[in-house]
């Protein structure tokens, strides 16, 4: 498989830049770099999730899985400084720009660690799991995001995703309806879906 930005270790070597982006009525200022996913401005697909998420009335935290340099998962925090948000990657250089990101931003209420889809999850009350999904990495390692979400989720709890009709909308659906009690399109823009799948 070439390299992408689902690589642990990007080859590619670090050309990093910074730049503005208003994210549910907040300011950032996001650093990122060469070896992450959009680098360059919150890609449309995330900003079409981030906009259309609503909380749902069940406790636990959040869990951001392939948070990148954190666009998802720091608006979130912004948005519910009530909740904790777990951000996770297998990219080592999105994972640090992450961190930085959290703390130039003033965002404390999340925890950012390197993990392969939700394998290095500790947290046991998980109520929602959002993902923008690395589609470059194959459909099967996508599909094992979905199963872990599932198996991490409280009861009722919800898993949000976007994804373009392209490019797996139809057969994700397919497959978050043989475990989860309700699937539903909260959204669709542009090609991109937005998926809930409550448990």
């Amino acid at each position: 498989m070439s390299e992408h930005y689902y690589s642990k270790k990007p080859q590619v070597g670090s050309n990093p830049s910074k730049w503005k982006f208003t994210l549910r009525g907040f300011s950032f200022i996001f650093e990122t770099d060469a070896g992450v996913f959009s680098k360059s401005e919150v890609d449309f697909g995330s900003r079409v999730l981030i906009d259309s998420f609503e909380m749902p009335n069940v406790e636990g935290c959040i869990l951001d899985v392939g948070c990148g340099y954190g666009p998802i998962g720091l608006s979130i925090a912004k948005s519910y400084p009530e909740r904790v948000i777990h951000m996770m990657d297998v990219n080592e250089r999105a994972v640090s720009l992450a961190e930085k990101n959290a703390e130039v931003n003033g965002v404390q209420n999340v925890q950012v660690f390197e993990s392969d889809g939700l394998s290095a999850v500790q947290e046991e009350q998980v109520a929602v799991v959002m993902t923008n999904p690395p589609i470059r990495a194959g459909k099967d390692t996508i599909f094992r995001f979905y199963d872990q979400a599932f198996e991490k989720l409280v009861d009722n709890g919800e898993l949000w995703i976007v994804i373009q009709k392209k490019q797996g909308a139809p057969s994700t659906i397919a497959h978050l309806e043989e475990k989860f009690t309700e699937v539903t399109v909260v959204e669709k823009k542009k090609g991109y879906w937005i998926i809930k799948a409550k448990k």
